[in-house]
């Protein structure tokens, strides 16, 4: 049985990322947001910037940061700083080593897509794929640009997520460069069903008696 994760007062990955940033050094919002961008969080976080307050007020409901004092800057309105406290130090911790040891249930929706495609003519998926293909190729080629002008100026440790996402594109394109030769082969089983399906418009026999089986796909589950 696989670690689980702890059931959480809050589960937004942002007010996550705001607690890492606060173990720094105590900011406001505003200068929250700034560092996220110049930081390129959004390409890893989805971040709303305008829920920012929300996020930080909510971390405070929960008492995660408090109020650290108050930054006057000229003729500026004052701005409130926040601080992590000591039981947000225990949470972000207890929090990040949860996400990175516990694989999660996330429902890409890709995997819904293919979970989903044989409402779809092999030919017209075919194709689809194809041109998601190219799209993952550009991004793959993107990635490597921005690693490798990185490189050098950053330690790695700063861009292993940026590692990662180039390694999860090239997996799919991998895959699905595979799965495009074997509907172009004909050689993935169930084919022939497929296409009768959106022959005739009738449910193949087989399909039909595949209801009356269970089928477990979850691992963890006995059967």
């Amino acid at each position: 049985m696989g670690a689980v994760a702890k059931r959480r007062k809050l589960t937004n990955p942002l007010a996550l990322t705001v607690m890492v940033l606060l173990a720094e050094r105590s900011m406001h919002p505003y200068e929250i947001a700034q560092t996220l961008r110049r930081r390129g969080k959004e390409h890893s976080v989805k971040i709303n910037f305008g829920s920012l307050y929300t996020v930080v007020q909510n971390l405070e409901k929960h008492g995660y940061v408090e109020v650290a004092g108050v930054q006057r800057q000229g003729n500026r309105p004052e701005r409130t700083l926040y601080g992590l406290t000591e039981a947000g130090r225990v949470e972000m911790v207890d929090w990040l080593s949860d996400l990175l040891a516990a694989p999660a249930a996330e429902y890409p929706v890709f995997e819904t897509a293919l979970s989903l495609l044989p409402v779809l003519p092999p030919e017209d998926v075919a194709e689809l794929l194809e041109t998601r293909e190219a799209a993952l190729e550009l991004q793959s080629a993107a990635l490597r640009g921005v690693l490798g002008q990185l490189t050098g100026k950053l330690p790695r440790v700063f861009v292993v997520e940026t590692e990662y996402q180039l390694h999860m594109i090239d997996a799919q394109l991998e895959w699905i460069k595979k799965f495009r030769t074997e509907l172009a082969d004909a050689t993935i089983s169930g084919i022939e069903e497929w296409k009768s399906f959106h022959e005739t418009g009738e449910v193949p026999q087989d399909w039909q008696d595949l209801d009356e089986q269970e089928i477990v796909l979850d691992p963890e589950r006995k059967t």
